[in-house]
This record gives C-alpha cells, sequence and structure tokens, in this order.
C-alpha cells in the first residue's frame, strides 16, 4: 500500500509526532534524600508525568546500580521511585549484600512513598536483577501499601542461584556484579564527602566486605546465605516473573513460582539477562504494563485470566533462539503439568558422532557390562560449556561475535577432553522443558573435584549446541529428599535440591552417587537432531578446585542416567526407536 501526505496530513504527522515528543518529556523527577530508622541518609529519585502534585499508584524499584529516574514501567499513569540501596550510588551507608539491613530499608522506604501527596496509596515494586532479590529477599516482612509486583529475573537463593549454583564459586558474574555496583558508588564520593565524609570509609569497606563474603569468607550455605534468601512471603502478592531459559539467574524465578503460585503468581519465560527473541521485543514490558494496571488500577484486562506459564523454548539453541526461531508453549504451572521425565543411560558403546574422549551414547537401554570411563578436570571453554553467563555478555557484543564465529559458542572445542553420550536421530519433534538430573556415579584422584555437565542439541551436520547445564562440586554429595522435586510418576529425583551446609570430601579412588541438578532446560529436539550430554572440565569462567582424573561408571542395573523432561505431546521413546 502506498500512502500519500497531502500538506495538511504531513503537518498533522509532525505535528503530532512533537506532541508525543513533548508528552514523553514532561517527567517531573526529583532527589530526596531520606533517613532511615538507623539514621542513614539513602537517594531516592522521584519522578512523574507532568506533575508530582497529582496522586497517582506508585511503582518503586530498589538497586544497587545507582539508577537514575525514571523508567515508566507502566507508563504515565503512575508516578516512580527509585532507590539507591545503602552503600550504592549516591546513598550512605555499608552496603550490606541485600541483607537484613536493606531489608529493612525497604519497608520503611514503602511506607514512606505510601502517603506522600504524589501517592494515591496503591503501590507495586518493580525489579530487575539485583532490584528483583531485593525484594525476593525481603517478602518475609510485610510490605506496606504493596498490591503486585514485577520481578524479572533474580534469584530466589543468592547462594544457589547465583554465586555458589551447586557450591561452585561463579566468580566471572559476582565480579561483574561488584564492578557495576561500584562504579557509580565511586562516581558519587564527590557528594559523599561534601554531605558526610565517613560515609566513603562505610561505602568502600560495604562492597569490600560483598567480595570477601560472597567470594571467600562463607563457601558454604550458612546463616549469613540464609538471611540472603527468600523466607517466605507474608504479604501474598501477585508478582509477574519474567525468566530466561539461558538467563545467568534463571534458576531463581522458576523457584520463586513454585512457592507464590497459589497467590496468583505467573510466570513469563522468555527472556531476562539473556535478551529476547527477535519479534518479541516489547512482549514482557507489555506484560508489565498489564499486570500494574490490573492489580494497582483496577483495570479488567484479563491479565489474571492469562496462562500462568508461557514459555519460549529454544528451536535448537540459544542463537537461533535470539533470531526469532523459538517454539511456544503455555501451561497451567511448572513443571508443566504431566510432564514426564525419561530416564537415559549412559552407555560405553560407541556412538560415532563424537570428538570426545570416549564418544559413548545414550539410550533407554541399560547396559548389562559395567564399564568405567575417565576425564582429566581441563577447564572448558566458558563460552560454549557455560551458556548462563554466556548469555549475560552477550548485548555486550558477544552474540555479535558468536554470529561471526559460530564455534565460540558451540561445544566442538570444549568436548574433545571430556565424556560424551549421544543418542540416535530422532525421528520426531521433542519438546523438553522441566528441570533436568543427572545420576553420576564417579570418583577422582583427588577428594574435592567439579562435577560439570551439559545437555547439546546435535544438529545433522553433527554440531553439538548446548542449552542447559548442571554443576555440583563433590564434596556436597548430599540432597534434602524432601525438598527435592520427584516425578509424581515414577517417584525419581527430577529436580535435586543439594544440601551445601558442610563439606564431605571423598577418599581419593571412592565411588559415590552424585545427584547433579539442571538448571531448567525450554528447547525443541527436531527431527533429525540428536541429544548428547557431556561430562568436563568445569567452565573456566568459575573457580576451579584441585586438577584431578574422574572416572564415570556407566552400565549395570545402577550405572549413571540423565533423567530428562519430556512435554506432553511429544515421545521420545518412539523418536529413539
Amino acid at each position: 500500500m502506498v500512502r500519500r501526505f497531502t500538506m495538511s496530513g504531513l503537518a498533522v504527522a509532525l505535528v503530532a509526532s512533537l506532541a508525543s515528543v513533548a508528552v514523553q518529556a514532561a517527567q517531573i523527577t526529583e532527589d530526596v534524600r531520606f533517613v532511615a530508622s538507623d539514621g542513614v541518609s539513602l537517594l531516592l529519585k522521584v519522578g512523574g508525568e507532568g506533575s508530582l502534585e497529582t496522586a497517582r499508584p506508585v511503582i518503586v524499584e530498589f538497586s544497587p546500580y545507582g539508577p537514575t529516574c525514571c523508567a515508566t514501567y507502566g507508563g504515565p499513569d503512575y508516578n516512580y521511585v527509585q532507590v539507591h540501596i545503602r552503600g550504592t550510588g549516591d546513598s550512605d551507608g555499608r552496603f550490606d549484600s541485600l541483607g537484613e539491613r536493606t531489608q529493612e530499608d525497604v519497608v520503611e522506604v514503602l511506607d514512606w512513598a505510601c502517603h506522600q501527596p504524589w501517592s494515591n496509596g496503591h503501590l507495586g515494586v518493580f525489579g530487575f536483577s539485583a532490584s528483583a532479590i531485593t525484594i525476593y529477599n525481603s517478602l518475609h516482612f510485610a510490605l506496606p501499601c504493596v498490591e503486585a509486583a514485577v520481578q524479572w529475573s533474580g534469584t530466589h537463593e543468592l547462594y544457589r542461584d547465583l554465586l555458589w549454583p551447586g557450591g561452585i564459586n561463579n566468580s566471572a558474574p559476582a565480579v561483574g556484579v561488584l564492578g557495576l555496583i561500584g562504579a557509580p558508588a565511586l562516581a558519587a564520593v564527590p557528594n559523599r564527602l561534601g554531605r558526610n565524609p565517613l560515609s566513603t570509609l562505610d561505602m568502600v569497606q560495604g562492597l569490600g566486605d560483598a567480595g570477601i563474603n560472597g567470594g571467600l569468607s562463607h563457601p558454604t550455605l550458612d546463616s549469613y546465605w540464609r538471611e540472603r534468601g527468600m523466607r517466605g512471603d507474608v504479604n501474598h502478592l501477585p508478582i509477574l516473573m519474567v525468566d530466561g531459559f539461558f538467563d545467568v539467574e534463571s534458576r531463581g524465578a522458576f523457584q520463586a513460582y513454585q512457592e507464590l503460585r497459589d497467590d496468583g503468581a505467573h510466570l513469563m519465560v522468555i527472556g531476562a539477562h539473556d535478551g529476547v527473541p527477535a519479534g518479541t521485543e516489547g512482549d514482557r514490558e507489555a506484560e508489565g504494563k498489564a499486570w500494574f494496571d490490573h492489580y494497582l488500577r483496577g483495570i479488567a484486562n484479563g491479565i489474571d485470566q492469562q496462562p500462568k506459564v508461557k514459555l519460549w523454548l529454544a528451536d535448537g539453541d540459544r542463537e537461533d533462539d535470539l533470531a526469532g526461531d523459538f517454539v511456544r508453549y503455555d501451561g497451567t504451572d511448572w513443571p508443566i503439568p504431566t510432564t514426564h521425565w525419561e530416564s537415559l543411560a549412559l552407555d560405553a558403546a560407541t556412538s560415532g558422532t563424537a570428538h570426545s574422549l570416549n564418544d559413548g551414547s545414550l539410550g533407554f537401554t541399560v547396559p548389562g557390562a559395567t564399564t568405567t570411563q575417565s576425564y582429566p578436570t581441563v577447564p572448558s571453554l566458558p563460552s560454549a560449556s557455560d551458556p548462563p553467563n554466556t548469555a549475560i555478555v552477550g548485548a555486550a557484543g558477544f552474540n555479535a561475535l558468536a554470529d561471526a564465529f559460530p564455534v565460540l559458542t558451540e561445544m566442538t572445542l570444549a568436548e574433545p577432553l571430556g565424556l560424551s553420550y549421544t543418542t540416535k536421530p530422532l525421528s520426531a519433534n521433542v519438546l523438553s522443558a522441566g528441570p533436568a538430573s543427572l545420576e553420576l556415579h564417579l570418583s577422582s584422584t583427588a577428594p574435592e573435584t567439579d562435577l560439570w555437565a551439559v545437555i547439546s542439541d546435535v544438529s545433522p551436520d553433527g554440531t553439538p549446541h548446548p542449552v542447559a547445564l548442571g554443576r555440583l562440586r563433590s564434596s556436597y554429595p548430599y540432597i534434602d529428599d524432601a525438598r527435592s522435586l520427584k516425578d509424581p510418576q515414577t517417584g525419581d529425583i527430577v529436580q535435586p535440591y543439594g544440601v551445601y551446609d558442610a563439606k564431605t570430601p571423598a577418599a581419593i579412588g571412592e565411588e559415590r552417587l552424585y545427584y547433579v541438578e539442571f538448571w531448567p532446560i525450554g528447547n525443541r529436539f527436531k527431527s533429525g537432531h540428536r541429544i548428547r550430554l557431556h561430562v568436563l572440565g568445569l567452565s573456566a569462567a568459575s573457580a576451579p578446585s584441585s586438577a584431578a582424573v574422574n572416572s564415570v561408571r556407566v552400565g549395570g542395573p545402577s550405572g549413571s542416567r540423565l533423567l530428562l523432561p519430556v512435554l506432553p505431546g511429544s515421545d521420545l521413546r518412539t523418536a529413539l526407536q
């Protein structure tokens, strides 16, 4: 269709465009110093369209990244407060890694915001990453006037979901987070010196303590970490949780949803840190706006009647997903009801498809003979074997680099020094979504070693594309049976809940059974593709334990196996016949 403009029509279009810009530029903002109950001064940035004299619903965010005012998460019908949490940005006090004192600040600021003239008493909270973690960690306190929340990513348990997954120090994102927090805090030093010189010392000590406590002083899940995890919700808030299958802290939103689903939570797995598929830009923002409109403004837009779980599954790998190749699947719960977990045995029989130390097979037939297969714990290429940490730097240029050099994010370079187990080609598409578990019978030449496992989608040309990751330090062989997720049909443990309270090293050469938790997978394995499991040295982006040679026992009635989730309507057994 060719559109023709008359002069008057063009003038109207220009006026409308200028009016739109004018409306966007009409936000009124102001900085407010809020004094907490312990005397610490926090910087709050308050904003609203046109005038702060108009009482509106208020959306509040608590961030350590020194936010500027104000991202309009719900549009012009809301006022906004963005808080520099203590010891970060231009707020005084000592950063406590989102612990108890920060949580108390959340309560006090919300109570204050509720009673300001620009507030109509209806508050919502927004969070992304650290600001989402702040809210999850605070839900055991009553949050004044808060009626709904939108949370992008964020951890359910900071130890387990981001900084020590599987008991392994996740050093790369930890250093990055400290850098992102520290930069705006250091930039605000002149303001601090003019306002309260001693607060600069507090800021420096707080960030230093965060690095030491997060990376060195607390390697086990102790009371320090329990204060920095979700401890229940006394508010019963309806929360929209937005996440991505390749997100750096994806486990958190899935776990939070499972805990809060009875309060009206919804889970939208489209992307957070990991980016969203092409063609879906704005979808999560629109859903969040509708969520706030419904719960804070009482608009009957039907968002509460939408499917509780919306999934954007990858269609072979992360790069194709970002390019817009994805599969949509909705459900009433997570894991999707009637999901079944297929038990795939690790087999020493050669598949003839992989370039690994063993080139083993993966299938439904349990080998009668028992075999031990060994590999060295050489650190692996992180851009391939560590999809969550790769995804977090994607938007910073790595996605473009991977497009130019695809081998960087394929397992081709990582698998030669590890073990691999590969299925036959699939004769039909198989949808896999849910947590997965690897039961690994393993011994080592070291008392402590790191178990690293990757599930790949192998395309017909033989290229393995990583789609899920499992991690476990061998000093943590125990699981909490009561908190582990089991397949309701078989009783198999399909999401082990590891116990990280204390280390229990193995004797050298002692074989033990390890339950390795995979963070949720969401992928369509297409007809003609294969499924491959890699067992190899941990990513070079994580802090390693001792060098060792690990040996895996396969075959026999209690051999190692992978428990893979299969969605209703897919039949992996038939596809592998």
